[in-house]
């Protein structure tokens, strides 16, 4: 094809003596993610595919599109709703195209631009894996969350949560919720409250309206911390039409997005299913016993419950990779998630932490599968 060929023919130029040498871990990243590499391991016995990581991430952001393309719409249907303006559904969701852009190119700018002078630094190729942090980030935060702030956050997340373990492959938390929580406990205005942080306030190129100084929205997980009953129903929360971070809001969009990764087998339906497990159980557990006013259902379809188990919990990284540890990983962190969630009403969703906390120990709980196995084929072997 044309585009293989021109790629080859300026190649020289980035190589080793070529004048743009320097750039090398550059030119090698883009090339990298158009094609798949045609290389092989000289030592060795390896299997090779088409889908290598890059293909991977590849995969988890047009899952992630769903989930995107509601937020955009979401964040236009707030506002359109709070200052009593009318506008077509594609008025909204080009309202909330336009509040939401901006946060994604700085997030990709900031990561990628860190991602990039580091692997120039090192001289080492350009690390893929913010392909798909650089899109969570801007998901999982209110509309309302400056753009300096967010600059800070995600340079912060890139380098100690990346960059210092080695890059991607190496980092033991979820670089995305690192973000999330350095923006959490950093600036807790920006991140909790009512319409200020969750409803887009102005007018933007002549779309949407000026917010009342006098309206508040808190999520539904707000107002039960706050003492009172969820004014959005089930439905609400399953459509997506309630205030929330901008990608967390739509439980079918996020199931969209849930059924591509489980068939193209990019997330495991272990871990994915076992945090519902968890959430559900002890969601039911809380309800019954009379300490929380949400069931079960309503624990697993309000905040970011459902983004977190499908596109978080089940990071290839971060997440357990035995076969049998996935099941423990998942589920604890469904009953964290609800466990934080009732027991801190000062910190209404408990997502973000369960999964962090999780991420610390998946590698013991992998450990403790691994060596069970060793155990067990010892004895076999004595026997």
């Amino acid at each position: 094809m044309s585009l293989r060929k021109y790629v080859d023919k300026i190649k020289p130029n980035f190589m080793e003596g070529g004048k743009f040498h320097a750039f090398r871990s550059v030119f090698e990243g883009f090339e990298t993610f158009l094609f798949v590499p045609n290389e092989t391991r000289r030592t060795g016995v390896n299997i090779h595919d088409a889908i290598d990581s890059k293909r991977i991430m590849s995969l988890v952001c047009i899952a992630l599109v769903p989930a995107l393309l509601f937020g955009m719409y979401n964040v236009g249907y707030q506002n359109f709703m709070a200052s009593g303006t009318e506008g077509s559904w594609f008025d909204m969701w080009l309202y909330g195209f336009l509040a939401v852009l901006p946060k994604i190119i700085v997030s990709y700018v900031t990561g990628l631009g860190i991602e990039f002078t580091v692997a120039q630094w090192k001289g080492e190729e350009i690390h893929e894996g913010f392909l798909v942090s650089g899109l969570l980030i801007p998901m999982i935060i209110p509309v309302n969350t400056p753009l300096w702030i967010l600059v800070l956050a995600t340079a912060f997340a890139v380098i100690f949560a990346k960059e210092i373990f080695g890059g991607t492959g190496m980092n033991i938390f979820n670089p995305a919720l690192i973000t999330r929580a350095f923006l959490f406990f950093s600036y807790p205005t920006c991140m909790t409250g009512d319409d200020s942080v969750w409803v887009s306030q102005n007018t933007i190129c002549g779309l949407g309206g000026n917010v009342p100084d006098t309206f508040t929205a808190a999520t539904p997980l707000g107002e039960v911390g706050a003492g009172m009953a969820p004014s959005a129903s089930v439905l609400d929360c399953v459509i997506g039409t309630i205030p929330g971070s901008i990608g967390e809001t739509s439980v079918i969009a996020i199931a969209l997005g849930a059924i591509l990764l489980l068939w193209t087998g990019v997330a495991s339906w272990k871990t994915m299913l076992s945090v519902f497990v968890g959430g559900a159980l002890m969601g039911e557990l809380f309800h019954a016993t009379g300490m929380s006013t949400l069931t079960a259902v309503d624990h697993l379809v309000v905040g970011g419950f459902c983004f977190g188990a499908v596109f978080m919990a089940t990071d290839p990284v971060t997440s357990a990779r035995t076969e049998g540890g996935k099941y423990i990983y998942g589920l604890l962190i469904g009953v964290v998630a609800v466990l934080v969630r009732v027991m801190n009403p000062g910190y209404p969703e408990g997502m973000m932490l369960a999964i962090l906390l999780m991420n610390l120990f998946a590698p013991l709980i992998d450990y403790c599968f691994v060596q069970s196995n060793i155990n067990r084929r010892a004895k076999r072997a004595i026997k």
